[in-house]
């Protein structure tokens, strides 16, 4: 069974207080999804058109769940609340979302001159790539340094050995 004080600990941890540099740094971390779902909305036929594009069945499934992702993962993450869980899920989207819809590797004018498909959709993988790894930054925050984070607890919260 777990100990109380240590249940209260990790509700501590999980809900950190951000401070204004975290802060600015998650909002421009996430700044563009809620957009891009605004977008998908405003865009629907567009956005359903590039969801069938990819190799996964279910174009309206797809593009729903993406808008759902790109809405609520943001907020959580700026907030705090449930922040490792949604950069997780995000991160895993971004990881799908370059792997599945920007596969540079299938053009063969990466290298030509002038303008080139694979070097935009090399460009895009790369970006989902840097997002992610900003995301798992949110995820594996202060994980490094659990004994830190119960010293902020009040004293009568900190888990005693005996």
């Amino acid at each position: 069974m777990l100990h109380p004080s240590i249940a209260i600990e990790r509700c501590f941890i999980a809900m950190r207080p951000i401070g204004p540099l975290a802060l600015l740094s998650r909002l421009c971390l996430v700044a563009l999804f809620p957009f891009s779902a605004l977008d998908k909305v405003m865009n629907w036929n567009q956005a359903l058109k590039q969801a069938d594009s990819g190799p996964l069945p279910g174009g309206p499934a797809l593009l729903a769940a993406a808008i759902v992702v790109e809405s609520v993962t943001p907020v959580c993450i700026v907030t705090g609340r449930r922040d490792r869980a949604a950069a997780s899920v995000l991160a895993a989207f971004c990881v799908a979302t370059a792997v599945l819809y920007h596969p540079f590797w299938n053009h063969d004018d990466l290298l030509a001159k002038g303008k080139s498909k694979g070097r935009e959709e090399l460009w895009e993988f790369l970006k989902n790539f840097g997002l992610v790894g900003g995301l798992l930054m949110v995820v594996f925050a202060d994980k490094e340094k659990p004994a830190l984070a119960a010293s902020r607890l009040p004293m009568p919260l900190r888990p005693t050995l005996r």
